[in-house]
């Protein structure tokens, strides 16, 4: 994809991801008060994907790790993990989003380093200066994930690791229309963009749900692109999400713990 196109893509989604802060879309509402106080007991848990909590053992001791959040803003993760002990950079598309994380940062006396940036270039960070990226269910919203697990790889330290969540690009097989209403169309070849592969109808009804552009990546891109970069994925699950038709019968999520060597 040209420079071009992928600005026209970021400023769609960064629209798009604003506009859902509007609508108090369930990625974007700050957890509350409860929640960090619990953390900083040391009782939490995070997802990944839609349901699932990622297990304890996959973390770092979090008390003074860095750790950046990519693409993760929406005053969630980030302020769950700065009250953990965390040292968090939250790097994410939306200011809108970003806000959120500095409304949680204000309301609780926490730090936390908010970056308006794309995913897929992370020039404005030093390499090998993480100890943990924590990326969920986000890159289905760039049309090149391997950017994405490069740029991951680059700015985390050896023996860093990856906590990673994405989607099943099964999900994008189908026709939206009918997806919407529970059936499932077969429509699309896979790897899927919205951009290219998406119907006039299609479209019209994005747009005027103000949803963001999304790219179903093959696995090949998913676990390929991270192990081509160079991690080693050590650990793995799958998340269903009953709210899509297809997640009544198979789960359409992952999530990765991966390593970059030392």
């Amino acid at each position: 994809m040209s420079d071009r196109g992928r600005d026209d893509v970021a400023g769609h989604n960064r629209r798009a991801w604003d506009g859902m802060v509007e609508r108090a879309n369930r990625w974007t509402v700050p957890v509350d008060h409860d929640i960090i106080e619990a953390a900083r007991r040391g009782e939490w848990e995070i997802a990944l994907t839609p349901t699932r909590p990622v297990p304890r053992a996959w973390y770092p001791a979090l008390p003074g790790t860095r750790v950046l959040c990519l693409a993760g803003a929406g005053g969630q993760q980030a302020p769950i993990l700065a009250a953990a002990g965390a040292l968090v950079t939250v790097l994410d598309n939306s200011p809108r989003q970003l806000e959120q994380d500095q409304t949680v940062a204000r309301r609780e006396g926490l730090e936390i380093t908010s970056v308006l940036g794309d995913m897929r270039e992370l020039g404005v960070l030093f390499d090998r200066s993480f100890d943990l990226v924590f990326h969920p269910c986000s890159n289905s919203f760039v049309p090149d994930v391997r950017l994405v697990w490069r740029e991951a790889f680059r700015v985390l330290r050896p023996g860093g690791v990856l906590l990673a969540g994405f989607t099943n690009p099964v999900e994008y097989l189908f026709d939206a229309l009918a997806y919407e209403r529970g059936e499932l169309v077969v429509k699309h070849p896979l790897p899927y963009s919205d951009v290219t592969d998406a119907s006039p109808e299609e479209r019209a009804r994005m747009e005027a749900a103000g949803e963001p552009l999304s790219f179903g990546h093959t696995l090949e891109d998913q676990l390929g692109g991270q192990l081509d970069a160079g991690f080693v994925i050590t650990a793995m699950f799958e998340d269903r999400w009953d709210e899509s038709a297809l997640g009544r019968y198979m789960a359409t999520f992952m999530a990765t713990r991966a390593v970059r060597p030392a």
